[in-house]
């Protein structure tokens, strides 16, 4: 009798700790991550991060991180906020009428845009152009595969057979 109570006083522990567990990770806002498809935070609506691979992001009510966009834009529009930073990497930020952003705004290879009413609490950084994009990105991928090409013509050159020695 002993021993069936021990599973069953194990199974409850498991449960209250899943329970526990769920409840300390809930987070009542969530965030956002897409692929190609454009990310849109409507009027009333609270979202965390978010994060946009080759998309837009549309922000019309209030994000409480960060917007990150690879390949897209970030357009705040009238009465949107964000607490947190914006960072575009090959896209354009437009802030317009009374807009909020409580961090740092930085593009990098596009354009950065925004109404006299908007108010930015950090740093603008504007890296536009495509230069910016070819070191970024480019470049470390250059390096990586020069890299890797080195490596392999060590290999080859350390594992080829010895010429003989002539008498």
């Amino acid at each position: 009798m002993q021993a069936l109570k021990s599973p069953l006083r194990v199974l409850i522990g498991l449960l209250i700790a899943q329970a526990l567990c769920s409840a300390a990770f809930a987070n009542n806002t969530h965030e956002r991550t897409q692929f190609g498809h454009d990310i849109t935070i409507g009027t009333g609506e609270e979202s965390g991060d978010v994060t946009c691979f080759g998309c837009s992001v549309h922000v019309r009510g209030k994000v409480t991180s960060d917007v990150t966009t690879f390949g897209g834009s970030v357009i705040v529009e009238d009465q949107g906020e964000i607490s947190g930073d914006i960072s575009t990497f090959g896209g354009n930020i437009r802030l317009e009428k009374n807009v909020k952003v409580g961090g740092d705004v930085a593009v990098f290879g596009g354009r950065f845009y925004h109404d006299s009413s908007a108010t930015v609490g950090g740093d603008v950084s504007s890296f536009s152009g495509s230069v910016w994009l070819i070191l970024i990105f480019v470049l470390p991928i250059v390096l990586l595969a020069a890299f890797v090409a080195l490596i392999i013509w060590l290999v080859r050159k350390l594992t080829r057979p010895g010429m003989p020695a002539t008498a």
